[in-house]
């Protein structure tokens, strides 16, 4: 679970850096949408730790979906920023997810 949980603060941290006003704007622009499609596989291959590690899903999904979504300047910034908490609660939720189970395991 290590590794979806890493993902997950990597790319809200990522994704949160994209939402600031102008900075993440400029930022795209100067890439030419390059960091859109980095981001898109950044999401897919959390995704594929997510569903591996059994960690929360919505995060990578939802970055999926922005990372298409925001080439569309205004609703972009609003989704990355959406998409950064989402992916930062399923950190937190993933984190104490792996602590309860590690309590159990060790109970026994």
């Amino acid at each position: 679970m290590r590794t979806a949980i890493a993902l997950l603060w990597l790319t809200g941290i990522f994704e949160a850096l994209l939402g600031i006003p102008f900075f993440g704007g400029a930022y795209v622009l100067s890439t030419g949408w390059t960091a859109l499609g980095i981001m898109f596989v950044l999401h897919a291959i959390t995704l594929f730790f997510c569903i591996r590690e059994r960690a929360p899903k919505i995060g990578p999904i939802l970055g999926l979906i922005t990372s298409l979504i925001a080439v569309i300047p205004v609703i972009g910034m609003i989704m990355h920023w959406i998409t950064a908490v989402v992916l930062i609660m399923s950190a937190i939720a993933a984190g104490k997810n792996t602590e309860r189970r590690t309590m159990t395991k060790d109970q026994l």
